[in-house]
């Protein structure tokens, strides 16, 4: 557990990403087999805890710690894995902690009752350095600026292979990844999975602006409305079926409607959606399926879930990323036209020259369609690359909503930014009152935050914890994707991906927008999609 607690910490206050880089690869290198492999699961989040609880920390944090106590010192420090490592007590114990695997196995069967007393073991045992890792092991919120796509480029270093190597085999390999270390340091050959039913990364798309048109030629590319749902990769070999967000996360469970339908040797790339009748539903319909698992024949039946495919990685066995986009469209069709199903939808595409594109856009954008968002371009002669890369597809997004609102509250935020107020609160005008509604953590610089973070010192008028109340005078713009009712909400509405567009040091918060101006949002239409 040292060697690994040492890792993060040095990850956390390393900001070179070649040097953080260099530091995955030593431990890597040092780390023997399996404590390398379980710290490369922690760091990718592919490792959890689910009987590690922060109710129960705090709860251990009481009989050490005086609660006013650990209140105020939570409030000064900002996030909770800090405050404990620095606040619990240190003992006179000089027995090192267990080995990081050790640890996960002994969290992994011991029963809930005995985890505390465990815990509280381990945090006696451990050092101020080693408690903060352990926490935020436990807790899943590392938050040392290493993603999972930085971690498989630091494995592809390690190894000097590609990266897209790692990505294919990903999500087919699990923890302790043995028989990955053993392929990446020339051992063994390219681990086998071709009998598993295991997740393909998928290819991804890059923001588009007007002014990006003009370097394109639209003839070589083909044309779809892009889709307000849920990135899906379905998926039926002899072994079994899975569902699979875009991030590989196995949503099977939820959608059972989805597995009893397909058939067959396929690997298809869709949007989740749900459907009722001849309309498409609004992503807040899809997300009362989320997260389910165990959906009733009554919530199926009211929100029954269909898939809008617009491509195919693989058919009756053979793998055909290699191919080109037509030429897997081609596959697709022929596919949709076997296997008719009422849940499934083919995405359509258009036939645009550059004057069309901005018609059609216009068109499409101005039904405001709860479940289309914009238009997707994708080069007809693009193969199917997992990851992001450039000038094969593009998404060309409707402009966001915007409402400028009033900010009431802030927040102290998490990880490296437990010293900054950057968790705002803002509302609008309805009457002579400011009602919430809403909160937004991102969309500004750090210069921003800086400034903000001043600011809100300065015109603090209340705290409540880790909150303050300020004086009602600074505005926001700040933009969403959609509006919707709700009634656990004070305002009556709820936005979708609120962020902070721009900051309105000039405008006073008298001029801002009041409630009547976002319900003027709700007003959408809903229609079945083409199909070819």
């Amino acid at each position: 557990m040292h060697q690994f607690s040492s890792l993060l910490n040095d990850l956390y206050f390393t900001y070179s990403n070649l040097a953080k880089t260099e530091l995955l690869k030593n431990y890597f290198s040092t780390a023997p087999d399996p404590e390398r492999g379980y710290g490369l699961a922690i760091l990718a989040g592919t490792l959890e805890f689910p009987t590690f609880k922060w109710s129960m920390i705090k709860e251990l944090m009481k009989e050490y710690v005086d609660p006013v106590l650990f209140s105020l010192s939570y409030d000064y420090v900002g996030d909770l894995s800090d405050t404990i490592a620095l606040l619990w007590p240190n003992q006179q114990i000089s027995k090192p902690l267990p080995a990081l695997s050790e640890i996960i196995d002994t969290f992994n069967h011991l029963s809930e009752e005995r985890i505390a007393s465990y815990l509280r073991e381990l945090l006696n045992r451990a050092t101020t350095d080693e408690r903060w890792a352990l926490l935020k092991t436990g807790t899943g919120s590392l938050r040392v600026g290493v993603s999972a796509r930085f971690i498989k480029k630091a494995l592809a270093e390690y190894g000097q292979v590609d990266v897209k190597d790692i990505e294919h085999l990903w999500h087919a390999v699990k923890p302790p990844y043995k028989e990955l270390f053993a392929w990446l340091e020339g051992h063994t050959g390219y681990p086998q999975i071709a009998e598993n039913i295991h997740y393909h990364p998928v290819m991804l798309s890059h923001p588009l602006n007007e002014k990006d048109l003009d370097s394109l030629d639209l003839e070589q590319y083909a044309i779809e409305r892009k889709f307000d749902g849920i990135r899906v990769q379905l998926i039926s070999t002899d072994s079994g079926k899975r569902l699979f967000t875009r991030t590989g996360e196995d949503i099977s469970h939820s959608f059972p409607d989805i597995l009893a339908e397909i058939q067959g040797k396929v690997v298809l790339d869709g949007e989740l959606v749900v459907q009722s009748q001849e309309t498409v539903g609004s992503f807040n319909e899809l997300q009362q399926r989320l997260n389910r698992k165990n959906p009733g024949k009554d919530l199926i039946n009211k929100y029954p879930a269909a898939i809008i495919f617009y491509d195919m990685l693989s058919i009756n066995g053979k793998d055909i990323r290699s191919l080109t986009f037509m030429e897997r469209r081609v596959s697709l069709e022929s596919w949709y036209k076997e296997n008719p199903n009422s849940s499934w939808l083919l995405s359509e595409l258009l036939d645009l020259n550059k004057q069309d594109i901005f018609v059609i856009r216009d068109q499409i954008l101005a039904e405001k369609h709860v479940a289309v968002e914009g238009l997707m371009l994708k080069r007809k002669s693009s193969p199917y690359i997992a990851g992001r890369p450039k000038g094969h597809w593009f998404k060309w997004k409707r402009d966001p909503m915007l409402v400028d609102a009033v900010l009431m509250y802030a927040q102290r935020g998490q990880g490296k930014r437990s010293s900054f107020y950057s968790d705002y609160t803002f509302g609008l005008w309805e009457n002579s009152e400011i009602v919430p509604i809403g909160k937004a953590y991102f969309g500004f610089t750090d210069k921003e935050l800086y400034e903000l973070d001043k600011w809100i010192r300065h015109h603090t008028i209340n705290r409540f914890g880790p909150v303050r109340e300020v004086e009602k005078q600074l505005v926001f713009e700040v933009a969403f994707d959609e509006v919707r009712e709700s009634k656990r909400h004070k305002s009556g509405l709820a936005l979708r991906f609120p962020r902070i567009h721009r900051i309105r040091w000039d405008k006073p918060a008298k001029e801002a927008d009041t409630l009547a101006v976002l319900r003027g949002f709700l007003k959408y239409t809903g229609q079945k999609p083409n199909q070819n």
